[in-house]
């Protein structure tokens, strides 16, 4: 039976025999599914049947076990027919709703005081990985036919559920299956933006800041104008980013978005006041620790140390600048808490970053900057 009969033959049985369903759902659904169906279809539409009840009364516990049965099937008819990639839908469909069950049941368990968060998305995890695998495995030279389509879907599903437990060390083996892979340009724009997403966010927190701007301005670009959600879940990775690198956004772009969080991170990094870079960290910090960014935008207060001191420089337009020039003006911002060893610190990591071209006269107690270009662009040494 292919996939089309099987669907229109169980579309016939529920629209002639509804009452019969729900009883099934109630009583026996594998008694029923065995009368009308040939095995193994009888048992996955049976499991489907009791997880339909199971989210019907908001039990994602028994939800996500009846669809760990339903997710192992469609694999089993796409080896039964060389047209075996028709099946990819289905497969989308119920291990998408695998990751969601599994997330419901988390929480469900969670509020029971049972388990830990994240047991049954890890479980989730590694059916989705041997879903993977399979597909991965096809050697079918035609993509058109080939069970590879499927294997952007489940990486962008793997993705979200090792990022929601913290596990991004998992993700390297599936964007070198991807890289490595000669169909990588000819999945769906959707699926793509969404795998550039994820990659570039692993980039960011890598410290790998020029790959994490281009996969995220990748994603935010060819992301659908109209998925405005998207767009500003994309730019709120992408703006620190750009930032580090030197890129400042605009009012209009923060505003368009929603995302004046960062008009005061943007003010206080372009003009070198690490007062206000600090006071706006604190204010804002809910919203930076739910987004997963807080310790990226600390990052930043090297840049705003590296604007304040270009400022002191072209303050005293000299190329011999006593150290405690630069400690006055850290005292002015109130950072109290400095003395002249660690402004040499300071200075030490801003030199060995690239972010000033000069070196510490100790004999001195001066810094000493290059007469051409003494502050470099940050997009060229970041």
């Amino acid at each position: 039976m292919s996939f089309f009969s099987l669907y229109n033959y169980v579309t016939m049985y529920i629209v002639f025999s509804c009452t019969e369903i729900i009883s099934a759902l109630l009583l026996s659904p594998e008694e029923k599914c065995q009368q009308v169906l040939e095995p193994p279809y009888d048992e996955m539409f049976a499991a489907h049947l009791r997880c339909t009840y199971a989210v019907s009364n908001h039990d994602f516990i028994e939800a996500y076990k009846y669809q760990t049965v339903v997710v192992q099937y469609p694999f089993i008819f796409m080896s039964f027919s060389p047209l075996c990639f028709r099946a990819l839908p289905v497969m989308y469909a119920i291990t998408l709703d695998l990751r969601i069950f599994a997330n419901s049941a988390d929480q469900q368990l969670m509020k029971r005081g049972k388990g830990k968060l994240g047991d049954m998305l890890e479980k989730a995890a590694e059916l989705l990985m041997n879903c993977f695998r399979i597909c991965a495995s096809d050697t079918r030279a035609a993509f058109e036919d080939s069970k590879k389509w499927g294997m952007l879907f489940l990486v962008n599903q793997l993705f979200k559920i090792y990022f929601k437990i913290n596990k991004l060390h998992l993700c390297k083996p599936l964007i070198r299956a991807i890289d490595s892979s000669n169909f990588r340009e000819e999945y769906t724009m959707a699926q793509r933006v969404t795998y550039k997403y994820y990659v570039g966010r692993k980039a960011m927190f890598d410290s790998d800041f020029k790959k994490a701007e281009e996969f995220l301005s990748f994603a935010f670009l060819k992301c659908h104008r109209l998925s405005q959600k998207n767009k500003r879940m994309i730019l709120i990775y992408l703006l620190p980013v750009k930032m580090l690198l030197g890129h400042m956004p605009t009012i209009q772009l923060l505003k368009k978005y929603d995302l004046m969080q960062f008009a005061e991170v943007t003010k206080s990094v372009s003009e070198g006041n690490l007062l206000l870079l600090t006071e706006t960290l604190a204010k804002q910090e809910a919203f930076f620790i739910r987004c997963g960014i807080s310790l990226i935008l600390e990052k930043l207060k090297i840049i705003t140390y590296r604007n304040l001191f270009k400022k002191v420089y072209l303050l005293l337009k000299t190329h011999q600048l006593s150290l405690d020039v630069f400690l006055i003006a850290l005292k002015f911002m109130k950072v109290d808490d400095v003395d002249i060893g660690e402004v040499q610190c300071i200075i030490s990591n801003l030199i060995y970053l690239g972010h000033i071209k000069g070196y510490i006269s100790h004999q001195h107690q001066k810094l000493v900057v290059s007469k051409q270009n003494p502050f470099p662009p940050l997009s060229t040494v970041c």
